[in-house]
């Protein structure tokens, strides 16, 4: 066990806290401005990050404690709560280590992105805060190498930290190979231990045993945010917005058939319907949404009235996933925009068990052949058999994510199913596409 104990100070007392119960709080500066935040404004807004000092033991950090009293949960898909990951690395013996995620691989999400434009220091905040509550020395900041202006931007950062003196832990900026399953957790611990970008199932788990055989902590950069202003500002002040069950805000990018597409931050609990209208309303009459992103759930028109939290979708099987909202028009066709996604999941897969090498792309084949109008007499309950099959079998949960999207659009467009296995692709589906997805070809590289 580590003897010292860091305690956050008390916040500055110059410092403002980020708007009220109904305002923007991660990017409340950017709204204030309209420009991104230096070290300088980041630090005249929310004033210096809190002291750690020492304290009893590793277990019993106020941090950590603070972090649960809030309720604050992970921000980049899996929505687990931040401080029993933060407290299971501080539990391992040994020096701990970092990893900030910020590869934001979803295609349709550009939050992180955003977020670590106009405030990266609310997020490296984050990340110290998290580093000396668990006791780590090192924090490793993953970011897709083809982003080279982000990489830019993020290391202007870190070189104005490093003049300020600022941190008490070494911050390390890396560019990793850009494919949808390199932000998984266990594909960046892989990489920074020298090998390919790929997700690795096995045990042990990254808390126990992760970059250089030390315990790691890996949190969205998102998470980190929302983390540094709990540490400021309390638990309280946290719980002033989102519901009982969900408190807090969260990023989401809103695309699709809106007026006004962009990056939002809403409180959980907002409607779905709120949230496109924030977006300037639909373009033309809604079909469904796509929550979640590439790997998430089609939900119908009658649903869009439901309150963006966990509790209330899980009922819809649906989840706020990466923050993604896809509002998706009558005129065009689900089926279509799904085998593309589907295809695109499928070239992306590490290929490195059965239901990623094998599942996703035979099933991504036969919602093609649906889609097109192309269907033998047994393709939909061959679908149906090999969506339930493929959650919960692979080394990742990439598969999980796919098999969601194709059931899912299954439901939603009951009736487009209908028509393309009696009567044809329909007319929508020779029509441009609405969602745009990358190129569907494996990446060149993993390392």
């Amino acid at each position: 066990m580590n003897p010292s104990t860091p305690v956050p100070s008390a916040p500055h007392e110059h410092t403002a806290e980020p708007g009220d119960a109904t305002a923007t709080r991660l990017l409340a500066g950017w709204h204030a401005t309209g420009r991104p935040a230096d070290l300088t404004d980041h630090l005249r807004r929310h004033g210096q990050p809190p002291v750690a000092t020492t304290l009893g033991s590793r277990t019993s950090r106020p941090l950590v404690e603070t972090v649960e009293s809030a309720g604050l949960t992970g921000r980049g898909g899996a929505g687990f709560p931040t401080a029993r990951k933060l407290r299971a690395v501080a539990e391992r013996r040994g020096r701990a280590v970092v990893v900030v995620n910020a590869m934001e691989s979803e295609p349709a999400s550009r939050k992180d992105q955003f977020l670590l434009a106009v405030a990266p220091h609310l997020v490296l905040d984050g990340a110290v805060q998290a580093a000396t509550a668990v006791g780590a020395d090192t924090v490793h900041i993953c970011l897709p190498r083809t982003r080279t202006a982000q990489c830019r931007q993020l290391s202007t950062a870190l070189d104005e930290r490093h003049r300020a003196r600022l941190d008490p832990v070494r911050l390390r900026l890396h560019a990793l190979p850009h494919a949808y399953v390199s932000s998984e957790s266990t594909a960046l611990v892989r990489w920074l231990n020298g090998g390919p970008a790929r997700p690795q199932g096995s045990p042990p788990r990254t808390h126990e045993r992760g970059v250089a055989r030390r315990p790691t902590l890996i949190h969205n950069a998102e998470t980190l945010a929302h983390l540094a202003l709990i540490a400021r500002y309390g638990s309280d002040w946290f719980r002033r917005t989102g519901t009982p069950d969900e408190p807090g805000t969260t990023l989401v990018t809103v695309s699709g058939a809106v007026t006004t597409p962009g990056v939002q931050e809403v409180a959980l609990g907002t409607p779905l319907a709120t949230i496109v209208d924030r977006a300037g309303g639909p373009t033309e009459a809604l079909r469904a949404v796509l929550l979640g992103g590439f790997a998430g759930t089609w939900l119908s028109a009658e649903d869009v009235c439901t309150p963006l939290t966990r509790r209330d979708l899980a009922p819809l099987g649906a989840a706020p996933g990466a923050g993604v909202l896809i509002a998706f028009p009558h005129s065009a066709c689900g089926l279509s925009e799904t085998a593309r996604l589907l295809a695109y999941l499928a070239a992306h897969s590490a290929r490195q068990c059965g239901p990623c090498h094998f599942g996703l792309p035979a099933v991504a084949e036969d919602f093609t052949a649906l889609a097109t109008g192309h269907a033998d007499p047994d393709l939909l309950s061959r679908l149906h058999r090999r969506t339930a099959l493929l959650p919960d079998r692979g080394a990742c949960r990439h598969p999980d994510g796919a098999a969601r999207l194709a059931a899912s659009a299954l439901r939603a467009f009951a009736d487009d199913v209908e028509q393309h296995l009696t009567r044809g692709a329909c007319a929508a589906a020779r029509r441009p596409a609405r969602v745009p997805v990358p190129t569907a070809k494996p990446p060149e590289t993993w390392r």
